[in-house]
């Protein structure tokens, strides 16, 4: 047991691993204010539910977002970079408007001008795209490689802690304040991620690419950072088959997720109780899961990892339907809360491992976008149906509907494991 816990803390007690934490959690924060968070809000205020369902593509940035990832990767911000290097120079900058635009996002009404309070949204949704861009670039870069599976659990564990804290924080103050306020304390909250950034330092292989780059005239910069990024990971056998993988994977609790929100409200749930039972204690299952699935990818290899991952969504998403069936139960709430978000955890940790293990290092803030922008593509554009789905089947039958979406997914593992194509990664 002492060996065990030795070596816990030789991997996860360093700074490296605390600053890779709370810029997780700078990560998270924005996510919920523009997507579940603001699903309450928006049921509040009477929007319907095929209108809220619509409101996710407003999620459409962290599905794109490797469109503008090779100026991240290849700009330098002026005055910033020369103080802070080129990583932390985009995430200070990044950090400073996501404060703002959550502020904006705050003052606007769904009651009143819905189109604006989209629009607002939107901002926030592209700013925060762009920080992980950063983010998950400088992750990958600053830790080395033994290091990759442990990171992608704090990883997950902050950006789970700042979910946690834009809902259900966000939630218990807008009970007690309203909406508005909730929202400038979550703009406050960014400093944690500013924190982190002046904490951290720049990786040296950021530094040696920011050199280079200025070595570079137009034509030579494009091959470089828009070209070669996506040349190079299309060398990897079965490429398409990969990406449409990251597709799928977590498409099912994506589109189960667009909804519950929507519907435990629906279902008689006060926000107070969505604030302290679905969002604050999930936090200890959450945190549970991700530590068990960098364990289970240590002991099991990342393959087994997926699986038993991949069979968790798909299961506990039925747990839904009892609660559909049972009504307000706060006690069967808090045991689908618990299992879902374990292994959501789990599956979470498991998957980041895998994009970063795909990711070359001379790219990695354009493939990483490239590969976390799929996977965002099913929580955005492929859930905008989920409201119209819940409407017209109901919600025994659409949380049914939901975990059998798992399924591609893990067809397309079995595939991909047949022909080897991820034994590099396992």
């Amino acid at each position: 047991m002492r060996e065990r816990l030795n070596l816990f803390w030789r991997v996860y007690g360093n700074r490296r691993m605390l600053v890779v934490l709370l810029l997780g959690f700078s990560s998270g924060l924005p996510l919920a204010l523009s997507a579940s968070t603001l699903s309450i809000w928006l049921t509040e205020a009477g929007v319907s539910k095929a209108a809220i369902g619509i409101f996710a593509a407003i999620g459409t940035p962290y599905a794109i977002k490797f469109l503008w990832a090779p100026l991240v990767d290849g700009l330098r911000i002026p005055v910033l970079s020369d103080l802070f290097g080129r990583r932390r120079s985009w995430l200070l900058t990044t950090q400073g408007l996501l404060a703002l635009g959550i502020a904006a996002l705050g003052f606007a009404d769904p009651t009143i001008d819905p189109w604006m309070t989209a629009f607002c949204a939107l901002i926030v949704a592209t700013i925060s795209a762009t920080q992980d861009i950063v983010y998950d670039a400088y992750r990958v870069e600053i830790l080395p490689q033994e290091e990759q599976g442990a990171g992608a659990g704090a990883a997950v564990l902050g950006y789970r802690f700042g979910m946690i804290a834009a809902s259900a924080g966000a939630l218990l103050i807008a009970e007690v304040a309203g909406w508005h306020a909730s929202y400038m304390v979550m703009a406050a909250l960014v400093g944690v991620g500013v924190f982190a950034t002046l904490l951290g330092r720049e990786p040296e292989v950021a530094e040696q690419a920011a050199t280079a780059s200025e070595k570079k005239d137009f034509i030579s910069w494009v091959k470089h950072y828009v070209i070669s990024p996506f040349a190079d990971f299309m060398k990897h056998k079965h490429w398409l088959a990969v990406l449409a993988f990251i597709v799928l994977y977590k498409f099912s609790d994506a589109f189960m997720g667009v909804m519950t929100n929507p519907f435990l409200i629906e279902l008689g749930f006060s926000k107070g109780q969505i604030g302290t039972v679905v969002k604050f204690f999930g936090l200890w299952a959450t945190i549970l899961g991700s530590v068990l699935g960098g364990i289970i990818v240590y002991r099991l290899g990342l393959i087994r990892s997926l699986w038993i991952c991949g069979f968790m969504h798909m299961l506990t998403n039925l747990l839904f339907v009892g609660q559909a069936w049972m009504g307000p139960n706060i006690y069967y709430l808090a045991l689908c809360i618990t299992l879902e978000n374990g292994s959501g955890g789990m599956g979470t940790a498991a998957f980041v491992a895998f994009i970063s293990g795909l990711c070359n290092r001379h790219f990695t803030g354009t493939q990483y976008a490239l590969l976390s922008s799929l996977a965002a593509f099913g929580r955005t554009w492929l859930s905008t149906p989920a409201g119209v789905a819940a409407q017209t089947m109901g919600w025994p039958v659409f949380f049914f509907f939901s975990s059998l979406l798992a399924i591609p997914g893990l067809v397309l593992l079995w595939w991909l494991t047949k022909r080897t194509q991820l034994s590099a990664t396992a």
